[in-house]
């Protein structure tokens, strides 16, 4: 395993962030090598697939890039924490995609359940009171159009609330009531919260 540099305080990662902001290409690229241990870190999850690590770690880096590039300060979190889910999303839509077989991707394809145990659908995520809507997606590429979308449009609560609720990128689905006692947080705010993530993804989705 190569050596990486150590990761920035966090008044380094600000300075740096607020350089990048400034359109400063040096400083980008110095935040994306200080967190590639933080790529290794993740990917070293998946040491035990057939992959080779190199190959997992060049997948895991275009999770930080994607980070990096939608990450905002409100948050509520540092840039690691909301770096380590892209990097294991990017990860997990890679041995997702591998697994799959050559029927057709469907928008009624299952990709979790909810409370009740109902089965939960992409057409769920991405269905929008125009009635025309489902008839004008296009298959798998608009499936997958919705999934790289997740990470990039929704704020770390938003993404964590969609993500367990959902049961999305290989996590189990959870109910409002266990989100709500993991965040600290009441149950009508979590569902007001993915409400509020879920109109984003159609209003993106549509956009």
């Amino acid at each position: 395993m190569k050596t990486f540099l150590s990761p920035f305080t966090s008044e380094q990662e600000n300075d740096c962030l607020q350089k990048i902001k400034q359109g400063d290409p040096e400083a980008r690229k110095e935040l994306i090598l200080r967190n590639m241990r933080l790529v290794a870190h993740v990917a070293k999850k998946y040491q035990n697939s057939d992959e080779d690590m190199e190959d997992l770690i060049s997948i895991g880096t275009i999770g930080l890039i994607k980070a990096i590039s939608t990450y905002k300060e409100d948050y509520g979190s540092r840039l690691a924490t909301y770096a380590a889910r892209c990097i294991d999303n990017e990860l997990l839509m890679h041995f997702r995609a591998k697994k799959k077989t050559s029927r057709e991707v469907s928008l009624y394809e299952p990709i979790g359940t909810d409370r009740e145990g109902n089965q939960i659908q992409l057409l769920d995520i991405v269905e929008s009171d125009e009635p025309d809507v489902v008839e004008q997606l296009e298959g798998e590429r608009r499936i997958r159009r919705v999934l790289a979308l997740i990470p990039r449009v929704l704020d770390g609560r938003e993404l964590y609330i969609i993500e367990n609720r959902y049961g999305l990128f290989g996590r189990r689905p959870m109910t409002q009531r266990s989100i709500a006692e993991e965040l600290g947080i009441s149950r009508s705010y979590v569902s007001r919260i993915e409400k509020r993530a879920l109109e984003k993804l159609r209003k993106n989705f549509d956009g």
